[in-house]
């Protein structure tokens, strides 16, 4: 088990007034198997008004709006998370058969189906069936992911987080949401349910407790197999200890951290930092 400290802090500066701005924050970490959130808070600069609710997938939102005018917004998500480690799905596997029925097929079909950002080409849908051959789900899953992993340079910058999984991968070039893009597409041709998720990932397994360090904003897939099992296809593990999950959808789109509109003639200049320090 391990608790962490997570600060997530994003600027915008604009180079004139803005009038008005709307916005939707998912930044707050959900509780469930293996995770459980000790605090959670969403503060706002400048803010009129605000308001949480949790959206389809079961996603923490916070909505809000500034209607005045303003040359910078500063969105601070601060949160304490207690994290066991995540061994395995809660319930015994299911067989191809099982995954191939109609409770499976009704229950999880939004997790069966593409988006436009998760379709692989054939290529990679052949991989997967390759990869699959004589492994059960659980098995099969993995190694897919792998698979996919050493078939694609991490490079940052190459891609942005809407990025098709498709370009991605005639790049063999990409990051974390490429790479859960690609692995959920993959899993998916073979008919295993599986959704995108969106969280932080502590860098560091050696820092000291009370250490803060730079942390990450990151992207990973869990797979349903009888229970659901999470797996970081950028680092090659299970997601475990040092992962913090934010929401969890079919891809990017569906839990981006932070997105809005606003109403204003000038650009703007956006600063992320995530910093994260290990209590426990």
């Amino acid at each position: 088990m391990s608790v962490l400290h997570v600060v997530h802090t994003t600027g915008f500066s604009y180079a004139d007034d803005v009038t008005a701005s709307y916005n939707e924050a998912r930044l707050t970490p959900s509780s469930g198997r293996g995770q459980r959130v000790l605090s959670a808070t969403v503060d706002v600069r400048a803010e009129t008004w605000s308001h949480d609710y949790v959206d389809y997938w079961g996603t923490t939102v916070t909505a809000f709006e500034v209607l005045e005018p303003h040359r910078e917004l500063v969105v601070r998500a601060e949160s304490t998370v207690e994290i066991e480690e995540r061994r395995g799905p809660a319930v015994a596997a299911v067989s191809w058969t099982e995954l191939g029925g109609d409770r499976v097929l009704d229950a999880y079909a939004a997790f069966l189906g593409d988006t436009p950002t998760t379709a692989v080409p054939d290529d990679v849908a052949a991989l997967a069936l390759d990869v699959a051959g004589g492994r059960d789900p659980q098995a099969a899953a993995e190694e897919i992911c792998l698979a996919v992993r050493d078939r694609l340079e991490y490079v940052p910058g190459v891609t942005t987080a809407h990025t098709p999984a498709r370009e991605a991968w005639d790049a063999r070039q990409g990051v974390c949401q490429d790479l859960a893009h690609l692995c959920a597409g993959a899993l998916r041709s073979l008919g295993i349910p599986t959704r995108y998720v969106s969280g932080y990932l502590h860098p560091r397994p050696d820092a000291g407790t009370g250490e803060t360090v730079a942390g990450e904003s990151h992207a990973w897939v869990e797979w349903w197999v009888g229970g659901w099992y999470g797996f970081d296809p950028t680092n090659r593990r299970p997601a475990g200890r040092d992962h913090v999950a934010l929401g969890r959808g079919r891809e990017y789109l569906d839990v981006a951290p932070l997105k809005g509109v606003y109403a204003g003639t000038g650009g703007s200049e956006l600063d992320v930092t995530v910093e994260v320090t290990r209590l426990g």
